[in-house]
């Protein structure tokens, strides 16, 4: 017995329809997956691994009811979609965005069990947020609406149960809120939620980690090469803290970065961004184009992507699929070499196709951005525990965790020519720790 692709990703399609994000994360996860099961797992197939593998073990939506600063009710949708809990506690983050869906969130919660088990630490995959929109909210809005957010969400998570972050339009504010809502409502200080501050049970560097992991895994690409990451030019999309803090680690590493972006444009900075820019950079919240008055050597490129210039290394640290096959025959046409996906799935399906067939070394989101849910989980431990960590051991923590992800990505994509499919090595690496899992636990 062995089981067919089309058939099953069909399946897939007729079980959630209208959810394309979702079946587009599951797709590019399931054509590695089926023909390795079919040669060397096929003890796998009648336990129905795959089959239980895409279905959510739980998925909970609730009303959002809150109030204006005008007085006004407002109602939004909440989420959380607890994917599986075979290897630890549902762990990922909370997105508040306006286009915030179920599909949305199911490929997230999907892709956040491969990236959780590359990690090696225990803890299962889940995602939730809310279709509210905190830009131009004030901060007694954002707080009613956490609060109202928490009241419901906190019947379903715990510190052994499951244990969210934050994501898009969820930072350290958000965290504050919603962790303030939980301990009021549970008389109880856990470490239910990750990326709390410093001075009360969060870890050093959390905010700065996936950014960080990224560049310590592109460097270890480089290693693998034996090539080194100086002098060589980078394009960065975005400007949250994961496009900051990886452009920030990139300079530090010697590298010219030359891009970075919002929704609405892109800055290219010829001669490169130093700190002193990327700092100035920062203070201008939503208007980068104030950066042009400042620096001549930058120009502003209105709704565009900074994939049109020419660079070594792509990291695409926005939204998904903010690189369209066109963009990435581009990267490719102008010499990019490396593209690791700080954000999740930023590349569509016919890019990554792009990148493998012109083997270029592509790390996928649940392999290059591992780094911030890997802090997330050191916070775990250190709560567990009582402690924190120095900002060096958890750095130096963070680094080996990068290096086995690609040490596995390795392992299990080595093609026979050489090229290092860091997809395939990513998917089948992640799976079979959850699958060992789930084998032995049986029938839940």
């Amino acid at each position: 017995m062995s089981l067919n692709l089309k058939n099953f990703i069909k399946q897939v399609d007729l079980r959630n329809p209208n959810e394309p994000e979702f079946l587009q994360a599951v797709t590019e996860v399931i054509e590695d997956l089926i023909p390795y099961v079919n040669e060397h797992r096929p003890d796998l197939i009648d336990l129905k691994i795959l089959e239980r593998m895409v279905e959510p073990e739980r998925i909970v939506s609730f009303r959002v009811a809150w109030t204006d600063d005008q007085n006004q009710i407002q109602v939004n949708r909440g989420y959380r979609v607890q994917m599986n809990s075979a290897i630890g506690p549902y762990k990922g983050g909370l997105r508040f965005a306006p286009d915030v869906n179920l599909s949305i969130l199911k490929f997230l919660a999907f892709e956040q069990v491969f990236k959780n088990s590359l990690t090696s630490l225990p803890i299962g995959g889940g995602k939730g947020g809310s279709d509210f929109d905190p830009k131009g909210k004030s901060d007694h809005e954002i707080m009613r609406f956490c609060q109202s957010f928490m009241t419901e969400l906190q019947r379903h998570i715990g510190s052994e149960t499951d244990v969210p972050a934050g994501d898009i339009g969820v930072g350290g504010r958000e965290i504050g809120f919603l962790f303030g809502q939980y301990k009021r409502l549970q008389n109880n200080f856990s470490g239910v939620l990750t990326g709390k501050g410093t001075a009360w049970g969060g870890s050093y560097i959390r905010p700065e980690a996936t950014g960080y992991g990224l560049l310590y895994f592109v460097q270890c690409i480089l290693d693998y090469n034996n090539e080194k990451i100086e002098g060589k030019t980078v394009c960065i999309s975005g400007a949250g803290n994961v496009a900051f803090y990886a452009a920030e680690k990139a300079i530090q590493m010697g590298a010219k970065v030359i891009t970075l972006s919002n929704s609405q444009g892109t800055i290219f900075d010829k001669e490169g961004f130093s700190l002193d820019k990327l700092n100035y950079l920062g203070t201008l919240g939503r208007d980068l184009g104030k950066y042009t008055k400042k620096y001549s050597s930058a120009s502003y490129h209105a709704k565009e992507n900074p994939w049109q210039f020419p660079c070594d290394i792509a990291l695409p640290c926005a939204t998904q699929n903010e690189i369209n096959e066109a963009d990435a025959k581009r990267l490719v046409k102008n010499g990019c070499k490396i593209v690791a996906e700080g954000a999740n799935m930023p590349s569509s399906a016919e890019a990554i196709k792009v990148y493998l067939q012109a083997k270029i070394h592509f790390g996928p989101g649940k392999a290059a951005n591992a780094g911030g849910v890997a802090v997330s989980g050191l916070e775990m431990s250190q709560n567990a525990i009582g402690q924190q960590w120095a900002r060096e051991k958890v750095d130096h923590r963070l680094k080996l965790i990068m290096e086995n992800i690609h040490k596995t990505c390795v392992r299990y994509g080595k093609e026979p020519n050489g090229y290092i499919n860091y997809l395939k090595g990513a998917n089948v690496g992640g799976f079979i720790k959850v699958a060992e899992a789930m084998k032995a636990q049986g029938v839940v």
